[in-house]
C-alpha cells in the first residue's frame, strides 16, 4: 500500500483539477460503496436482480420484434450426448423460453446410450414444429456431430449452444437487434457467465470487442457464438480431430476469409458448472488444449507462411504464445532519454548487457543536460561500441527527446525505454521486435513491475480515469484462469506506455513521430492512438 500512495496521491490531484470538490468527494463515495459491497458474487447477484427483464421490458421487446424488417431466421445447434437429463431439459428450455421467436432449434444425438435422451428429445421435437432432430448411428464426437446439426439448419445464421448450457431469454432477440444495425455480420459473439448446478450464476466473463492477437492467444470468443450459416458451410463446417477445441479451430478458419466480427457487450450465455466440465476446470479436458495449438499451428502458416509464425503451449491450459519470425539481421535501437540520475540508468543498461539474448541492437542515450559530475562521466565512459551517447542539452520534453533518437537511430525497430527500468527477461527485445515488424500492428507495450512484482502496466484503455490510464495496475501477474481478463497473456490495446514501447521504422515514417506538443506526457497514448488509426 505505501508504494501506491504516491500513485493515488497523483490521481487525487489530476481528479480534483478536471472535476474539483465535487468530483473527488463523489470518487471516494464509490469506492467506499465498493469496499462494502460484498464479494464479487454478491455484488454480481445484485447485479442481476437489478436487471432481470421486468414484464415492461419483455413487453417493449416484443415491439422491437415486430417493427423488424426481415428478422433473421436463427439456427440454434445442439450436439447431445448421453446429457444429465435435468441438465438437458433446462438446455432445450431456455430456447423455448427465448423471446425472440424466428429460431429452428437444429439437435443432433451423437449415438446415445442413455434411453432418457431420445425420450426427451421426441418430447420436445412433438412440442414444436421448430425443433429438428437427428440420430446418428455411430458416436463421431462433437465436431461430427455438430456438422449433423449444422446439416439440419436452414437459418441465415447458426447460434452454438452446448448441450448442459443455457440462453438468457433475451439472447436471440439481441442478436437480431444487432444485425439490424449490422447487418454485414458474418460473427458476432456476447459475453457469458457461469451457473452452478444450483442454479446460481456467477463469474460473468466481459470481453473485450473483436481483438486477433488475443484470440490468438486464446480462444476468448466462446459463448454465445453466431455464425453466418452460408460462410460457415463454405469453409467445411467443423473439423473432426479437433475435439474439444473445433469451435476455436472452426473460428481461425473463419478470419481467413472475413473480418466482420463483432462483439455484444451484454451477458447472454450461462456456461453449466458440472464436474467434468472445463467450466469448473480448464485441465478436465486435456487434449483440448492440444488440439487448439494444433489447430493455431496450422492457421499460422496458412496466414503467413510456413515457418513465419508457430506457437507455443504457454505456462496455462488453454492459453497459446504465438512468435513470429525476425528477418535475419533486423536492427533495434532501444532510445533512453536520461538526465543526471547515472545510478538508474546504469542498472538499466547494465541489464540490457546482461539479459538481452537477441544480438543485433544499439543502445542510444539522449543525455538532456546532466550536470552532476558522476553522471556526467558515467556518459563519457559507456560511449562507444554499441551504445552512443547524444547531447540533447534543451529543455525536457518526452517527445522530442524520442524523436532526436530516432533521427539518429540506424534501426528498423524503436523500443523507448525509460531510464528507470530494468531488464528481467533474456527474450524482450526479440519479443518485441517480431510484433512491432508485423504490417498489421502499429505498436507494441510491455508487461511492466514494480519492484514489489505488482503491475505496473499491461496496457492502457483510453478513457479510463477521465482521459487514460494503465489498466490491472497494482494487481499481480497471475493468469486468473478466465480467457476474458488476464494480463499475461498476449492483449490488444489501444495504447501502451512509452516506458517501454516498440514500433517498426517503416510505421513511423507512415503515421509520422511523436507530438511534441506533449511535453511531459501523453505523447505515447496519442502517438499509438495515430499508429492504430493508420495500420
Amino acid at each position: 500500500m505505501v508504494k501506491r500512495i504516491p500513485y493515488l496521491i497523483k490521481k487525487g490531484w489530476q481528479l480534483f483539477r478536471r472535476e474539483g470538490i465535487r468530483g473527488l468527494w463523489q470518487k471516494a463515495q464509490f469506492h467506499a460503496r465498493r469496499s462494502r459491497g460484498g464479494s464479487p458474487g454478491e455484488r454480481y447477484a445484485r447485479w442481476l436482480k437489478l436487471n432481470r427483464l421486468d414484464e415492461q421490458d419483455r413487453l417493449e421487446i416484443k415491439r422491437a420484434i415486430a417493427a423488424m424488417t426481415d428478422p433473421p431466421l436463427i439456427s440454434v445447434l445442439v450436439p447431445v450426448y448421453n446429457t444429465g437429463e435435468r441438465w438437458l431439459r433446462r438446455c432445450l428450455d431456455s430456447v423455448f423460453n427465448q423471446l425472440y421467436p424466428h429460431w429452428e432449434l437444429c439437435i443432433a444425438d451423437d449415438a446415445s446410450t442413455e434411453p432418457h435422451v431420445r425420450a426427451v428429445l421426441e418430447e420436445y421435437r412433438a412440442a414444436d414444429s421448430r425443433v429438428k432432430v437427428i440420430y446418428r448411428e455411430t458416436n463421431g464426437h462433437i465436431a461430427a456431430a455438430s456438422n449433423s446439426a449444422l446439416a439440419l439448419a436452414s437459418g441465415e445464421f447458426i447460434a452454438l449452444l452446448d448441450h448442459d448450457d443455457e440462453l438468457t431469454p433475451d439472447a436471440l432477440f439481441a442478436v437480431a437487434q444487432f444485425l439490424q444495425s449490422h447487418p454485414e455480420a458474418d460473427m458476432i459473439y456476447s459475453d457469458e457467465d457461469k451457473i452452478s448446478t444450483a442454479g446460481v450464476r456467477h463469474t460473468p466473463l466481459f470481453k473485450p470487442d473483436w481483438s486477433p492477437d488475443t484470440f490468438l492467444s486464446q480462444m476468448y470468443t466462446c459463448h454465445l457464438g453466431v455464425y453466418r450459416t452460408m460462410l460457415v458451410k463454405a469453409i467445411g463446417g467443423f473439423r473432426e480431430g479437433y475435439e474439444g477445441s473445433q469451435d476455436y479451430e472452426l473460428v481461425l478458419r473463419l478470419t481467413e476469409r472475413t473480418d466482420k466480427i463483432y462483439h455484444i457487450p451484454r451477458v447472454l450465455y450461462s456456461w453449466r458448472e458440472i464436474e467434468s466440465s472445463t467450466a469448473i476446470n480448464a485441465a478436465a479436458k486435456p487434449y483440448a488444449h492440444e488440439s487448439g495449438l494444433r489447430a493455431l499451428n496450422e492457421h499460422l502458416s496458412r496466414r503467413y507462411g510456413e515457418g513465419e509464425a508457430w506457437c507455443e503451449s504457454a505456462h496455462w491450459t488453454f492459453v497459446y504464445n504465438v512468435r513470429y519470425r525476425l528477418p535475419e539481421g533486423t536492427m533495434v535501437s532501444i532510445i533512453i532519454p536520461t538526465r543526471d540520475k547515472h545510478q538508474l540508468l546504469k542498472k538499466c543498461v547494465d541489464s540490457i548487457l546482461a539479459k538481452t539474448s537477441y544480438p543485433h541492437y544499439e543502445i542510444i542515450i539522449l543525455d538532456n543536460g546532466s550536470s552532476e559530475k558522476e553522471a556526467v562521466h558515467y556518459l563519457d565512459n559507456i560511449n562507444g561500441g554499441r551504445i552512443m551517447v547524444v547531447s540533447a542539452p534543451y529543455p525536457f520534453n518526452w517527445a522530442r527527446l524520442n524523436n532526436h533518437g530516432m533521427e539518429v537511430a540506424s534501426g528498423n525497430v524503436f523500443v523507448f525505454l525509460n531510464n528507470d527500468t530494468v531488464v528481467i527477461s533474456e527474450d524482450w527485445l526479440q519479443r518485441l521486435a517480431e510484433k512491432a515488424m508485423r504490417k498489421e500492428i502499429g505498436t507494441v507495450g510491455a508487461l511492466l513491475l514494480y519492484e514489489d512484482g505488482s503491475i505496473q502496466h499491461a496496457g492502457v484503455v483510453v478513457g479510463m480515469g477521465g482521459w487514460a490510464d494503465h489498466v490491472f495496475k497494482g494487481l499481480k501477474p497471475v493468469h486468473y484462469g478466465s480467457p476474458f481478463i488476464s494480463p499475461v497473456i498476449t492483449r490488444n490495446v489501444l495504447a501502451s506506455t512509452g516506458a517501454c514501447l516498440a514500433v517498426s521504422r517503416a510505421t513511423v515514417e507512415r503515421i509520422g513521430r511523436f507530438n511534441e506538443d506533449f511535453i511531459v506526457c501523453g505523447s505515447d497514448v496519442e502517438f499509438c492512438i495515430r499508429a492504430y488509426k493508420h495500420r
